[in-house]
């Protein structure tokens, strides 16, 4: 028999249930217990990685051994060392039930061997989860009566302040440390003038403009873009509270924990809880202000609150008139092609006249060189039609010394926007999402219920609902592992090398813009223009290309 032993800790601390002692508790067990014998155990050792979810490389390695009938039995020195989360914990028993592999949990006595001991096992892994929750709630709740304070509770400090420790004597005489903000002055300045000139300009691309002719950075040293700027004009934190900002925050929805009183005139406030933290947040990083927890601050306010609300009520009125890169459909090398001199991207212009062809005529402008007037950046600008032909023959007659090197980021880029545009997959997240959401709330009722025959039922439910989560995530990691599938056909990559060593069948007879551009993408690692000349390096080589006379 082949034994698994997986160990895990959070934090690598030679303290407490260290990875050694928990290997060698399981040893002990599978010893004097199944009649193992040293030569028989296989060790997986995750340190330093949590157990709410799965995504840790040595229990990926371990559940991979057992889909490949490497190992009989898992074996851990408890069941939280596998995951908190109750889903995850689920769909591992099912899976290892699946390849005909045994689990024991050492400390609780459980071996999925026997009916009892799968059902005692989903039961702690519930508790376990909601031990998992309450302490995140728990945190929260603490985070926010600390904003009730008004402290800065750290990160990075916004542009016109610095965090600073002062210590205070609570109640009891105990003498404590927090911190607030303190005003820098020639930044507080900065950020007035970035105020003034929005009211003035009504347009945030035009005072991106103006920081930038005039050579004004964030306090990090970096250029401010659209983006920065929108959250330093958004941002509470400026505002001088007083009654009419109270009233205005109280009308748009905003948790305002401080009362009117507090509202002084002096001080500025505190906005909490406006991140999500964690994985997978990038695409909605900022809260809705609805769930923002606002609070009078111990720091001095910057803008005058009308300024401010002015300001707000400028964003909305522009927000369906954002800035947007000009866009040109038929420009290969949009998103690609870098400006050697700055480094800013360089983004097509679109021409009224047309060429010999009748295609409108574009060219390449540096994107800094445009939105400094110059005074950042005055690289040439080079003509977008002459060029992307000439890349893309480029790129179509590379060697075929260079095709193996690419082949597979063109492979899975090509597969990837194939299956993006399945709308069933997102279908099924969802559901995946609804049963979660479901599934803690029953975590949550069945810890408040003491009725055993409700209990009953709402472990019948869960039962079920878990069901479902693990068809539904077998689906989603089948979707995946299509979509992350390496390599590529030799009858794919015998039509790859056709489709780019013929750039006339490239250009006429398959593609379209957008699938031309993944190709450029997937094949290319770096092409800029420093004015004079194209340097163009393919992915897979640490060589430039040769240069070509007719990029010059």
């Amino acid at each position: 028999m082949r034994a698994a032993i997986y160990s895990r800790k959070s934090r690598i601390t030679g303290r407490g249930e260290s990875i050694e002692n928990q290997i060698q508790i399981c040893k002990e067990y599978a010893i004097n217990n199944l009649g193992l014998s040293e030569n028989d155990f296989v060790i997986f050792e995750d340190e330093g990685f949590s157990g709410g979810n799965t995504n840790r490389p040595e229990f990926k390695h371990m559940m991979s051994e057992a889909r490949n009938k490497k190992i009989d039995i898992v074996i851990c020195y408890r069941l939280d060392r596998i995951s908190r989360n109750v889903s995850d914990f689920s769909q591992l028993i099912n899976e290892l039930e699946r390849y005909n592999v045994s689990f024991i949990s050492v400390k609780e006595q459980f071996d999925t061997t026997k009916p009892m001991g799968r059902a005692m096992m989903y039961i702690a892994s519930v508790f376990s989860q909601l031990e998992r929750e309450t302490i995140a709630e728990r945190i929260r709740d603490n985070m926010l009566q600390l904003a009730k304070t008004g402290r800065w509770l750290g990160g990075v400090s916004p542009t016109g302040y610095k965090s600073e420790m002062i210590l205070k004597k609570d109640s009891a005489l105990k003498q404590t440390r927090m911190f607030c903000l303190r005003i820098i002055p020639e930044e507080a300045e900065l950020v007035k003038d970035i105020y003034d000139k929005f009211i003035i300009f009504k347009s945030m691309t035009k005072v991106e403009k103006s920081l930038l002719e005039n050579r004004l950075r964030t306090k990090n040293g970096v250029d401010f873009s659209r983006f920065s700027l929108r959250f330093l004009l958004t941002n509470p934190v400026y505002a001088i509270a007083d009654a009419k900002l109270y009233y205005y925050l109280s009308e748009q929805g905003y948790e305002i924990y401080s009362d009117l009183r507090a509202f002084n005139g002096v001080n500025g406030v505190m906005a909490y809880n406006k991140t999500r933290q964690g994985k997978n947040t990038l695409s909605e990083k900022y809260r809705d202000p609805k769930e923002w927890v606002i609070a009078v601050g111990m720091h001095p306010g910057i803008i005058p609150s009308g300024k401010w609300i002015e300001v707000q009520k400028l964003l909305q009125r522009n927000k369906t008139k954002a800035y947007r890169n000009i866009k040109n459909t038929s420009a290969l090398l949009s998103g690609i092609l870098k400006c050697e001199n700055c480094g800013s991207f360089m983004r097509p212009k679109t021409m009224t006249r047309m060429n010999s062809n009748g295609d409108k005529i574009f060219y390449y402008i540096c994107e800094l060189k445009e939105k400094s007037n110059k005074t950042r950046c005055d690289t040439q600008n080079l003509n977008g039609n002459i060029l992307d032909s000439l890349i893309l023959e480029r790129v179509a007659n590379m060697t075929k010394k260079y095709i193996p090197a690419v082949s597979h980021n063109i492979s899975v880029n090509r597969l990837g926007m194939k299956m993006e545009q399945k709308p069933e997959i997102k279908l099924i997240k969802d559901k995946l999402t609804a049963a979660e959401t479901e599934m803690k709330n029953l975590i949550r009722l069945a810890s408040k219920q003491a009725d055993e025959k409700v209990q009953t039922m709402i472990l019948k439910r869960m039962q079920s609902i878990s069901q479902d989560i693990n068809i539904y995530r077998s689906k989603i990691k089948k979707y995946d592992d299509v979509t992350n599938k390496s390599g590529i056909e030799p009858a794919d990559e015998r039509n790859l090398i056709r489709i780019l060593s013929d750039p006339g069948y490239c250009i006429m007879n398959m593609m379209k813009i957008k699938q031309k551009r993944s190709i450029i993408k997937s094949a290319v690692d770096v092409i800029t223009w420093d004015g004079r000349q194209i340097k163009l390096r393919l992915k897979g080589s640490s060589e430039m290309l040769p240069d070509c006379k007719d990029c010059k």
